[in-house]
Order: structure tokens, then C-alpha cells, then sequence
């Protein structure tokens, strides 16, 4: 019978021991599931993306230069055209005194807009001669080894780009010539006679190119300033996107541009030429006013299939790094004033204090704060704490 109690009060702490275990551990918190991440080093981009579209780099509104009725327009949509080559016809109206001093004053301003494109024709002619004598002294100085390679780049650069300013005025002049000839066109109308008919109005191309849009197809009475056809060259294409004013000032000149959403399997290279200087308001699909500016970008790959006024994606690389540690961007959270994340230790989610630099999207740049191959929490909820235990997917 002793034995019995002594075998009993030995036992009893023990049972309530394991008892007290079993509770405890019923109603100790389960860890919490969570989707995690990885740091590691890697190539990193951040860009600006917004759709744009792809137009003709030289687009030349036909316009009629007198009011008379426009004869059918024999052109389609995609036809090439020369040079000179008569694109419409116009019967022209009978004048009046008024429209007789327009038709005057409008040769006048041709006149003088053709002298002025053959001066900037001269003025680059001359830029181009300095720069290729320039360029050429560059060679041989950097034969000497007197000048560094970088400084024979820039020498040949202004001079590619003083010829491609030459061949520019060279185009200008031709179609300032063009515009006289349109202009002196309206002189027909000055006798024309009601009753008698005389002779048709030509309109030619001022240069060789395709037809992008013919306006006014059908024969009828036209103004003057009425646009019948557009013209261009489809193989000499450019990108215009319009971006945010803020992310405007973030774009330079130069900068390399990604075009995607074209159609194909790849995306095409593209660089930016122009940033333009003024921006203009547009209203968003959420019905807001946005300030926004055109970006004009030149292909680097050829350009394929696309033509005038086709939809593509833009992406603007304004920073790029090969060797970045990174973290993915859904891992971050502000706590306080600074960047946070839940780091994986033993099973339990820490919280560190993290500096970040460049960021796009999905990832972000990490100076401090991670080692490449943590594992980081995605997504953290309300209910990841610091030192709570969690459990991966």
C-alpha cells in the first residue's frame, strides 16, 4: 500500500508535466505561411514605359493653293511617287481682289522662305566642310598618338552629324523650291474666265516617297488650304511617345529605348534623338490633366515590318547596371522613414533596415542591409511581425 502512494506521487508531476506540454504546444502560435524571395546580383534596368507610336521622319502636306474643284485623285494609300510626279489637279475659281493680293502675298513669303533654306543650305555646307577638316586633322593627330581616342569619336561624330544637317537644309531648300512652284501655281486663277475653261492647277511631289493618307479622294470643290494627301517615306521612320513632364526630365538624348508590343517575338532597339522643349496637356482615361511632352526616338534595328502610324511600346532605359544586388520590390515596406524587409532567419521572419538606390517594377537596387542569396519575405501582411515564425511555400 505504500509502495502504491509512493508510485503515485511520482507519477503525478510527471502527467502533469506532459499535460502542460500538450497544452502549450496546442496553443502556441502555428508559423505562418508566407511566399518568399531571393537576393541576388544580377543585371538591373530601370525604365520608363508608355506606349507611342511610329510616324514618317519627313511628312509633307499636300494642301491646294487656290480654291477650284479638285478632279478625282487618282493615288492610293501606299503608292510610291517621284519627284515632281503630278499627284492632283485643280480647276481653279474665279478670283477675287481680295484673294487676288493672298495669292500675291502668299508668292512672296514662298519666295522668301526659298531664299532663307538656301542660306541655312550654305550656312550647313560650310559647318560641314569645318567639321570634316576638323575631323580629318583629328586622324592624324590620334596617328601621332597626340589626342586620345575619345576626342578622334567626337571629331567623326560632328562630322556625320554636320552631314546629316547638310543633306536636312539640302531637303529643306528642295521643298521650299516646291512650295514656290505651288504658290506660283495660283497665278492661273488670276484670269480665269467663268465661262471659259482654263488651265488645270498641277500639284507635284516635292520629294520621292509613298503616299501615307490620301485626304480628299473624290472630285469637289475645294478652299484654299484644303489638304488633298499626305506624303512621306515609310522607310524613314521615327518613334514619338508622350511621357509625364516628370519622367520627361529624366530622359536624355541618347538614351537607349526598347520597342515592344510591335507584333513580333523580339523587341527592336531604338535610341532617343529629341526631347521636346515644350509639353501641352492631355486628359487621361480617368478623365485627370496630365502635363506630358513627346520623346522622339530613331530605329537601330531596322524597323521590319512597321509602318507610319503603328502602336508600339516604349522603354526608356534611363539606368542600367550588370552586376547589382537586388531585391525584388514586393519584399519592401516603409517602416517609419526608412525601407524595410522581413529577412528569413532560422524560421522566423527579422525585420532589417534596408538602403535601396535605383528601383523598377520588380526589383530594387540594395546598398545595405541584405547579403546575396537571403532568403525575404513577399508580400508581408499585417500579420508578419518581427521574429514571428513563418514557413515557405
Amino acid at each position: 500500500m505504500e509502495r502504491k502512494k509512493t508510485l503515485r506521487r511520482v507519477l503525478w508531476p510527471i502527467v502533469t508535466i506532459v499535460i502542460g506540454a500538450i497544452v502549450a504546444f496546442a496553443l502556441m502560435p502555428s508559423r505562418l505561411l508566407v511566399e518568399v524571395g531571393r537576393v541576388d546580383t544580377g543585371p538591373l534596368q530601370v525604365t520608363i514605359d508608355q506606349e507611342g507610336e511610329t510616324r514618317a521622319h519627313d511628312r509633307f502636306i499636300m494642301s491646294a493653293p487656290v480654291p477650284g474643284r479638285l478632279l478625282r485623285v487618282e493615288l492610293e494609300d501606299g503608292d510610291a511617287v517621284k519627284r515632281g510626279e503630278i499627284i492632283a489637279r485643280i480647276d481653279p475659281l474665279p478670283l477675287s481682289q481680295r484673294e487676288r493680293q493672298e495669292i500675291l502675298a502668299r508668292i512672296e513669303a514662298a519666295e522668301a522662305a526659298e531664299r532663307q533654306a538656301k542660306a541655312r543650305e550654305a550656312h550647313a555646307r560650310e559647318d560641314w566642310r569645318q567639321t570634316h577638316r576638323d575631323q580629318e586633322r583629328a586622324e592624324r593627330l590620334a596617328r601621332d598618338g597626340v589626342i586620345s581616342s575619345q576626342a578622334l569619336e567626337l571629331a567623326t561624330n560632328a562630322d556625320i552629324t554636320a552631314a546629316e544637317e547638310l543633306d536636312a537644309a539640302k531637303y529643306s531648300a528642295q521643298v521650299a523650291a516646291s512650295e514656290v512652284k505651288i504658290a506660283r501655281a495660283g497665278l492661273v486663277g488670276l484670269n480665269a474666265d467663268v465661262d471659259k475653261a482654263g488651265p488645270l492647277i498641277e500639284l507635284r511631289a516635292p520629294v520621292a516617297g509613298r503616299v501615307l493618307r490620301v485626304i480628299e479622294k473624290s472630285e469637289r470643290v475645294v478652299l484654299a488650304g484644303t489638304p488633298i494627301l499626305t506624303l512621306g517615306d515609310s522607310k524613314q521612320l521615327e518613334i514619338v511617345a508622350d511621357v509625364l513632364s516628370t519622367d520627361a526630365v529624366k530622359i536624355q538624348p541618347g538614351m537607349p529605348v526598347l520597342l515592344e508590343g510591335w507584333g513580333g517575338d523580339h523587341p527592336i532597339r531604338a535610341r532617343v534623338r529629341l526631347v521636346e522643349p515644350g509639353g501641352f496637356t492631355k486628359v487621361s482615361a480617368l478623365g485627370i490633366e496630365e502635363k506630358r511632352v513627346n520623346v522622339i526616338s530613331d530605329f537601330v534595328d531596322p524597323p521590319g515590318p512597321l509602318g507610319d502610324g503603328y502602336r508600339v511600346e516604349t522603354r526608356t532605359v534611363i539606368w542600367s547596371g550588370e552586376k547589382v544586388l537586388k531585391v525584388p520590390q514586393s519584399a519592401l515596406f516603409r517602416h517609419g522613414q526608412t525601407w524595410s524587409v522581413f529577412a528569413i532567419e532560422g524560421g522566423r521572419a527579422k525585420r532589417r533596415e534596408v538602403e535601396i538606390g535605383q528601383r523598377n517594377e520588380t526589383e530594387a537596387q540594395v546598398f545595405r542591409g541584405l547579403t546575396n542569396g537571403e532568403e525575404v519575405v513577399l508580400h508581408p501582411s499585417n500579420q508578419v511581425s518581427d521574429r514571428a515564425r513563418v514557413r515557405t511555400r
